[in-house]
């Protein structure tokens, strides 16, 4: 299997479903532009015709009604918001009708639409255009919530949300579309609501999803220096939450680090805590949680490098659960706003 970027995994599970079904259709801004949503969706309408993929009006309330009603009608919709901080003006269609459809009709009636999000941060994009509001979808009975980290799992994650008959919120971190995995031989469904452990360790568990995934395996190499040996268990779906990998990781280790992407007020990594302490007794050291402050994310380049975390902020707090008197710094050379030379537009 040749490796390569995420955005093109993604394709290829978007083409392989669309391949699989002739129910399933793709739509949002930008799908058919020449950049193609960060080339996750590009050549796609040549391979299966304006009927199945398709832009749309700037209208995201109106557009995910749509989707709600096609998938009423038999199709297999899949929406993209190039931000998710659009998709905030569909919410009402989301949380009152999409969630709750199944419910309310006793069953009978399924609402299998996957609703793509792009999140992430870069070049002072700010508060409206750099929010992780995964706790807000995670809240909401009724929707399956996925934050993909890695790209070899992006594959199984996305196909198993499309044939998923609920509606499944798909969160992608921008930093992570250029990271290169394996595209899988072969397809699997039924891959929500399953944690995955990474790297097995015995000294400390580091849970962590999304883009801060990648941040705490770089930590955990940071770390094996001190002869700290860190488990690293990747949430991947957030709703629903595999407890059990969690606490039978902490059942070994006792210690836990818990890293997210937005801030722990009401959020994911304050209910990972809730969950170990109320399941986990004589744990060796109080539950560190890396998050954002509580506050908009900054535009300024100059505030945003005290802002977010990285393995460096992971390390050193596990340092000081071991009582290691030592502080990592920070390299210089990389910039807090951009992951690599790779990043570049269309946003």
């Amino acid at each position: 299997m040749t490796k390569i970027p995420m955005s093109e995994i993604i394709n290829k599970t978007i083409s392989c479903a669309m391949h699989d079904s002739e129910k399933v259709i793709c739509f949002g801004l930008g799908v058919t532009d020449p950049k193609g949503i960060f080339g996750t969706t590009l050549n796609l309408e040549k391979k299966y015709g304006s009927n199945r993929v398709f832009d749309v009006p700037a209208s995201e309330n109106a557009l995910t009604g749509f989707a709600i009603g096609a998938s009423l009608n038999s199709s297999i919709p899949i929406l993209t918001h190039q931000r998710l901080d659009f998709a905030l003006l569909s919410l009402d269609q989301i949380i009152n009708s999409a969630a709750k459809w199944l419910y309310m009709f006793g069953g009978q009636f399924n609402v299998p639409i996957t609703i793509r999000m792009i999140i992430g941060r870069g070049w002072g994009q700010g508060p409206t255009h750099s929010q992780n509001l995964h706790s807000v979808f995670s809240h909401i009975p009724g929707l399956k919530v996925v934050s993909a980290s890695m790209p070899d799992d992006v594959a199984n994650l996305l196909y198993s949300s499309i044939f998923d008959p609920n509606p499944v919120i798909f969160l992608e971190h921008r930093w992570l579309h250029n990271s290169i995995g394996k595209f899988p031989n072969k397809l699997k469904k039924n891959e929500l609501g399953k944690c995955k452990i990474l790297k097995k360790g015995k000294d400390i568990t580091l849970i962590s999803l999304s883009y801060m995934t990648l941040e705490c395996i770089e930590a955990a190499k940071i770390l094996n220096k001190f002869k700290i040996d860190a488990e690293i268990v990747d949430l991947r779906t957030i709703s629903p939450l595999d407890q059990t990998t969690i606490i039978n990781s902490l059942k070994k280790t006792r210690r836990a680090l818990v890293a997210d992407t937005s801030n722990s007020f009401c959020g994911i990594s304050s209910t990972v805590t809730s969950i170990i302490y109320q399941n986990i007794k004589n744990l060796k050291n109080k539950i560190e949680i890396v998050s954002l402050p509580f506050c908009p994310e900054p535009t300024s380049h100059q505030l945003v490098k005290y802002f977010y975390n990285d393995r460096y902020t992971i390390a050193n707090k596990v340092l000081k659960m071991f009582k290691i008197n030592k502080k990592i710094n920070r390299d210089k050379s990389i910039k807090p706003d951009v992951p690599g030379s790779w990043f570049n537009g269309p946003f």
